[in-house]
């Protein structure tokens, strides 16, 4: 399998991003959105994901932080489809529980727990089940996370299904649906050694 490296840079009049990902990475990470708690969802995603990630951007957040939080996540979404191509080879699906004819991945964190299953289908969709709780001081507005999973999705062209089953803190909800992202990537992007270089579809193509 080639080696699986993709850089891009996406300027537009209200953001600069450029955006290095390594499928086959350790974790490895250097992120500065200029948003911190995205920096730390996105060092979270990389550490369990296997990935090497690295992010440098800026954007119009005096205005707020919509842009700049969607923007990163379209550049993400594009570097998953460019560096994957045909897509030959992979598993394809997201993570080892099968339930119901359903890949599901579940991942706790501390009261919170999450699942998130994924198809590199080539047909984007996005499935989001999450209530954040209202908070007085927020360090971040939550309501973003579904734009930013959105714009992966939709650009990668993968089917993404995110539910929160239960919790009670908005920071352990957002950690876990970045580290269960990152996880089921990691398996739906590694090597099935029993595919060769096929392509994992009976149409022949992704």
């Amino acid at each position: 399998m080639r080696h699986r490296f993709g850089k891009k840079h996406r300027k537009t009049n209200e953001t600069s991003i450029t955006m290095e990902l390594n499928l086959d990475g350790h974790g490895r990470y250097g992120i500065r959105t200029s948003l911190p708690f995205l920096d730390h969802m996105l060092e979270l995603m990389a550490k369990h994901g296997n990935l090497d990630l690295t992010v440098q951007s800026r954007g119009d957040i005096h205005i707020d932080e919509h842009h700049l939080v969607e923007d990163i996540g379209i550049v993400m979404g594009e570097l998953i489809s460019d560096i994957l191509g045909s897509k030959q080879g992979v598993r394809r699906y997201g993570q080892d529980i099968l339930e119901c004819r359903k890949v599901r991945l579940l991942t706790p964190m501390d009261e919170s727990l999450s699942y998130v299953a994924l198809d590199l289908s080539g047909r984007p969709f996005l499935h989001y089940d999450v209530s954040f709780r209202q908070e007085n001081k927020s360090p971040f507005p939550f309501e973003l996370l579904e734009d930013f999973f959105q714009a992966v999705a939709f650009n990668a062209k993968m089917g993404l299904h995110m539910h929160i089953l239960h919790g009670r803190n908005n920071h352990h909800m957002a950690e876990s649906l970045f580290k269960g992202f990152g996880r089921a990537l990691n398996q739906a992007v590694s090597p099935d050694p029993t595919r060769g270089n096929s392509v994992p579809s009976t149409k022949g193509l992704l």
